[in-house]
């Protein structure tokens, strides 16, 4: 229940951008500040959060942290200042994306039999909560209103998930002789797998994050799209990652995560640049490549274990992911002013090359770091 609340969060703030803008008369750069905030509420919250999160238990940290979104939930759904907009941005989405981190791990221990089966299955769910809102909303949101009603009905939820919780246990893990986090942050920039992956992640996160937050309105105000036929693309880029997770994991097993991930980045690059290019005459393949990133991220994050030592993992692993945060803070800081600068057409063209430049990253950091089994042997 709350993967499903925490997807459709996340993404109502590409469904909503246009009403942001008409409401609060504001331009592309002023717009932009509300993504901008919501990625700095990212990277704070997993630079400060995770350490605080080991030292308490889970469930008290999940619990904890879902009272700041519902919170942050509370001032959308009660208010009307783009200030206080700007400030549940920070707190909804940096407590989304540790609640999220939290939950991935806290998955191993709740199903130590088949883990791999249950954290796909969590992702698929908060993908059907990401994907449902974008086509249900993209067609009924039409005024301010929309995003009070919206954020109550979110609230409800999340505060049931939180009831649920409060009655159920979660295991906490053993640390054992494990070095302090803070120690394996800092030691996992010596090895320069990490310094190929920053980049990586960096440029996935500006291609796939830049469709969800700029998309719909790229498509109404800049090629003129009705909203409902947006917002019927971006669910279809959304459902595609949700359902290629499931469909292409067994592919993926098969084939082992570098050479797959090799695959699909070429295949998603073509597709995803394709369908950038050509406006709104491709704008429906476009929307396919979604299927094509799904395996991505996920398989990117599970790639981190076979370069860096076991004890170093979870900092490594922290570390790269925001470090990486910062290319999507710089990008939505700057897309706003440059979409006032040259209009929507010509500054939407930054996403596939960011994709472009992801593609080729990645497969300088094969070349260049040496590709390692399972065991993490070279």
């Amino acid at each position: 229940m709350l993967m499903l609340t925490l997807g459709a969060s996340d993404s109502l703030r590409g469904i909503f951008s246009a009403i942001f803008s008409s409401h609060f008369a504001l331009n592309a750069a002023q717009l932009g500040i509300i993504v901008t905030v919501s990625y700095i509420g990212n990277l704070v919250f997993l630079l400060v959060g995770g350490n605080l999160i080991d030292r308490c238990d889970k469930k008290r940290a999940i619990l904890m942290l879902t009272a700041i979104w519902g919170c942050a939930a509370a001032l959308f759904a009660f208010t009307d200042r783009y200030s206080l907009l700007l400030i549940g941005m920070f707190f909804s989405m940096g407590a989304s994306t540790l609640l999220n981190t939290t939950l991935n791990l806290s998955t191993q221990l709740l199903f130590a039999s088949s883990p791999a089966f249950f954290v796909n299955l969590i992702f698929f769910v908060q993908g059907v909560g990401t994907t449902a809102s974008q086509s249900l909303l993209g067609r009924f949101a039409s005024d301010f209103s929309s995003w009070h009603s919206v954020n109550r009905l979110l609230l409800v939820l999340g505060a049931a998930s939180a009831l649920v919780l409060w009655f159920g246990a979660v295991p906490e893990p053993k640390h054992g002789d494990a070095p302090r986090p803070a120690k394996r942050q800092t030691s996992a920039l010596k090895n320069k797998a990490a310094w190929f992956l920053i980049p990586v992640f960096g440029f996935y996160f500006v291609a796939e994050h830049g469709m969800m937050n700029w998309f719909v309105v790229y498509s109404v105000q800049g090629l003129g799209m009705d909203a409902a036929k947006a917002a019927d693309c971006l669910a279809l880029f959304f459902g595609g990652i949700m359902a290629g997770r499931l469909l292409f994991s067994p592919l993926v097993d098969k084939l082992g995560m570098m050479r797959s991930m090799r695959m699909f980045s070429a295949a998603a690059c073509i597709v995803y640049t394709a369908g950038a290019l050509g406006g709104e005459k491709t704008i429906f393949l476009w929307a396919l490549s979604g299927s094509l990133l799904s395996v991505l991220y996920p398989t990117l994050v599970m790639s981190i274990r076979l370069y860096f030592p076991a004890q170093q993992v979870s900092g490594a692993a922290g570390t790269i992911i925001s470090a990486a945060s910062l290319f999507d803070i710089l990008f939505n800081f700057g897309f706003g002013a440059l979409i006032d600068a040259v209009g929507y057409r010509a500054g939407m063209m930054v996403l596939p090359a960011g994709m472009v430049i992801f593609t080729v990253c990645f497969f300088l950091f094969c070349k260049c770091c040496p590709e390692r089994d399972e065991s993490g042997a070279a």
